[in-house]
Parts: structure tokens; sequence; C-alpha cells
């Protein structure tokens, strides 16, 4: 058998096995949930969604990002129900988000909009005007799915 053939067939095979294996695997984070660990924070303060969209002023900090569309999740560790807009807005620095737009959450029978994250240590502080919410940043280290469906458009 020609040894190209044979590198080909045993190729094959490999990726087969890993996809039986690993039916979902881990997708690839888009440029903007890697732009997020530039800043120091963790890839999972953005839903495991299509981003269509980001920018960043590096001078004045300003970002905006476009989603597929609109996202519900559930937040660890205390499964506070979050939902993102199709376009979160706001400012950034290394370690801290500001004049955020785009994100809320529920507690206390109310949705409150998250307006700063802060990357503390070893901790994320979500600020909802001048209450913060303090939470380990290892719960954050994936990217929660979205709940439900979402418009795409």
């Amino acid at each position: 058998m020609n040894p190209q053939i044979l590198f080909l067939f045993v190729l094959l095979l490999n990726l087969i096995s890993i996809s039986f294996q690993n039916p979902n695997p881990k997708s690839t984070p888009s440029l903007a949930h890697v732009e997020l660990t530039n800043y120091g924070f963790p890839v999972g303060l953005l839903p495991a969604t299509t981003v269509l969209g980001y920018t960043v002023n590096h001078t004045t900090g300003e970002f905006n990002v476009r989603l597929g569309g609109a996202c519900k999740i559930t937040l660890p560790p205390d499964n506070y129900v979050a939902t993102y807009s199709k376009t979160i807005k706001g400012k950034i620095v290394k370690g801290h988000m500001a004049e955020l737009d785009g994100i809320s959450v529920r507690a206390f029978f109310k949705w409150w909009s998250i307006t700063g994250i802060r990357s503390s240590g070893d901790n994320i502080v979500f600020e909802v005007g001048m209450v913060t919410a303090k939470y380990p940043s290892k719960n954050f280290d994936e990217s929660p799915a979205c709940e439900g469906k979402h418009s795409s458009s």
C-alpha cells in the first residue's frame, strides 16, 4: 500500500475517533473574547455566542461588541439570570470596565444594569451603580452558553 494513502487513512481514523470522544468540542474564542484577556479579564464575561464584530479605541478605551443576537445566561455561582443585548458598549482599561450598557442581571425580583466590572486579584467585582458584588474569577474561565432561542439579526 502506498505510504501516503496509509498515512491519510490513519489520520482520518484518528479524526473520527477524536470527534466521537468529544462530540461538542470547545469553540475557539472570538477575538473579542481574547481582547478581554488582554485587559485582565476572563473570557467567560462574554457569552459563548457569535460575535459579529467589536471595536476598541485603545486611546479612549471606548469599546463596542456586536453579538449575533440577544442572549440570556445564568451567572455562577449564585445562578443569577443575566441578559446581554445585541450590542454591549462601555469603556475599558486594564482591570476595569465602566459606563457599561447592554448587560443586565435579575436580583431581588428586579432587573439591574451592570454599570461596571473590575478585575481585582483572583476576583471579579460587578458594579450596579454604587452596589458591588465580588465573585472568584475562576467562575468565569469559560464562556457560558446562551439559553433558549435568540434572534440572529
